[in-house]
């Protein structure tokens, strides 16, 4: 890849420098980070020193870090205390947002206090100023509904307004596009590829305002998540690249642009960019203790490493990240955010199970009754180890416990962007499929996978996919084994079209292409392979090593 020559000089370069955060301000202030990045947008106070915090709050809100962002906007307030902008970051991030839709009732309180506050003070404001108030105090109320749908609306259509009125405001523009994506959280494309609801709005407002201000990190940031689901998400290249070293003492920020690398199949580029999202990270937790929410984004960026790794070949990197994802969440953590931890339980075990270490993957513990969705897929991973390993018997009978498991999980539980009930339902078909391919049933097997396949392919987008390893990598490695090339190959064409460019597939395809005496397409096939798995450290015989080596 382009960067990959400069990424020990850059990583080396972040870390002496803007990755390192290191605070500025008076004593017991929150600190004004190094690596912050220069962007800002001048406000309507007399005090440089509020005017630089209020730069720092908004971009930190911009990169998720709401926190981090209403400590700087406080800042700025103490500073100026007639600052009306400081009381409106205070409020904007305490709303809700597209990984967290819903308010809760300190968070109510204390936006509804924050944006009461801005409107005391909106006189003494620019008239923009005023305006972003105002429609800001459209969706928050001093009694909030239990359904904020009709807040949420209305804050949008304000914002709408206000971009037809600030044309050439880039934050106006970013603030209204994330009104809008914050109406259909993660639901911005169809499973075909087509727009829905207001996706065309939001994409060409966040367009337009990176032609305003293309060094704008919210804009940057927002369009990635606006077009990673699309048919077209190297259209957010541009956008990724200026991103990945704008702000890096935002761990998200920096991370961000990994989302579209992996989408079009630079995976090498994908794991460096959170490389040096976790160097970001670590840096800030040292300064910051106080991560709040944002611990979670954390988390995220050893996940999304040890995906991209898997799909590199990389076995070592893969579990290294997964395992220290698990050992730097705070204990408090699995109580405060235990639905989200249930589901980084079972990373470990994916990863493990990705590169065939059956043994290591009977040795993990069975996770906390307070996770029930991962101990259910406990015992799925155990029933695949044991039938990999040729024990039909034993696997037979972890499927049993699964099913107990899985019927312990409620109907309610959710696996990042999908349902719990369709991630164990693929697992169910998994499981069985394994077991019949293992005794020799290949018709069962197939109609399992194809089951699986069929479930996996009607999920809602998500980074990772919240079923990590495609299950047609073991259904088309079947086929392969069986002699079914005619079949196998399609299987791995449309998983590449899904998951460009990843190793697996390419492996698999080139060699189902040899085995059917496609020769000349294998041998272009494989050098695919060779390029996509030049950092790997594992020799693979298959796309799925739960198929017999031959």
């Amino acid at each position: 890849m382009r960067h990959m020559a400069l990424m020990a000089i850059l990583i080396i370069s972040l870390l002496a420098t803007g990755c390192q955060s290191t605070p500025r301000g008076a004593a017991g202030s929150p600190p004004i980070f190094d690596g912050i990045g220069a962007y800002g947008r001048p406000i309507s106070t007399a005090s440089p020193d509020a005017q630089r915090y209020f730069n720092q709050g908004l971009t930190w809100a911009y990169g998720f870090n709401y926190d981090e962002a209403i400590r700087s906007f406080r800042q700025a307030g103490a500073l100026d205390p007639a600052c009306a902008m400081a009381d409106w970051g205070v409020a904007l991030c305490n709303g809700p947002h597209i990984n967290r839709p819903e308010m809760t009732g300190d968070q109510s309180k204390q936006a509804w206090a924050a944006i009461q506050e801005a409107l005391t003070k909106a006189n003494s404001a620019t008239p923009v100023e005023k305006d972003l108030i105002v429609a800001l105090s459209k969706r928050y109320a001093e009694a909030p509904p239990a359904i904020r749908r009709g807040l949420d609306e209305a804050y949008a259509a304000a914002m709408r307004d206000l971009w037809a009125k600030y044309p050439a405001d880039a934050d106006v523009g970013t603030l209204f596009a994330e009104s809008l994506m914050d109406l259909q959280p993660w639901d911005l494309w169809t499973q075909d590829g087509k727009p829905k609801g207001l996706t065309l709005e939001i994409v060409a407002t966040l367009e337009r305002t990176i032609e305003l201000r293309p060094d704008n990190p919210g804009a940057l940031h927002l369009y990635i998540h606006a077009v990673e689901a699309s048919p077209h998400p190297e259209r957010a290249r541009v956008a990724a690249d200026r991103l990945r070293l704008l702000v890096p003492a935002s761990g998200h920020l920096t991370h961000m642009p990994g989302h579209i690398y992996a989408r079009i199949g630079e995976w090498a580029e994908a794991s460096e960019a959170n490389v040096r999202a976790i160097a970001s990270d670590k840096a800030y937790r040292a300064i910051s203790p106080r991560q709040g929410f944002y611990r979670v984004y954390m988390a995220h960026n050893r996940h999304f490493l040890a995906w991209t790794s898997m799909m590199e070949g990389r076995y070592e990197a893969a579990r290294r990240a997964a395992r220290e994802m698990l050992a730097e969440m705070p204990k408090e953590m699995s109580k405060e955010e235990a639905a989200f931890v249930d589901v980084l339980n079972m990373i470990e075990m994916d990863v493990l199970k990705r590169f065939g270490k059956w043994d290591a993957m009977l040795d993990i513990p069975q996770p906390a009754e307070i996770f029930p969705v991962s101990r259910a897929l406990w015992r799925y991973s155990r029933g695949l180890a044991l039938a990999a390993r040729g024990d039909v018997a034993a696997a037979e009978a972890e499927r049993t416990l699964f099913e107990q498991a899985a019927g312990q999980v409620s109907p309610e539980a959710a696996v990042g962007n999908n349902t719990a009930k369709d991630i164990l339902q693929i697992a169910r078909h998994m499981l069985a499929g394994e077991i019949a391919y293992r005794k020799g049933e290949i018709d069962a097997a197939a109609r399992e996978l194809l089951a699986g396949v069929t479930i996996e392919d009607t999920l809602k987008y998500d980074e990772p996919p919240d079923w990590m390893q495609p299950v047609r990598h073991t259904l088309a490695a079947i086929y392969t084994q069986k002699k079914m090339y005619a079949q196998a190959v399609p299987m791995y064409e449309h998983d590449l079209a899904k998951w460009k460019d990843n190793g697996w597939s390419l492996f698999g395809k080139a060699k189902a292409q040899s085995a059917a005496g496609e020769k000349q397409k294998a041998a272009e096939t494989q050098r695919r392979f060779e390029q996509a798995w030049r950092r790997a450290d594992t020799k693979i015989h298959a796309s799925c090593l739960c198929v017999a080596a031959e």
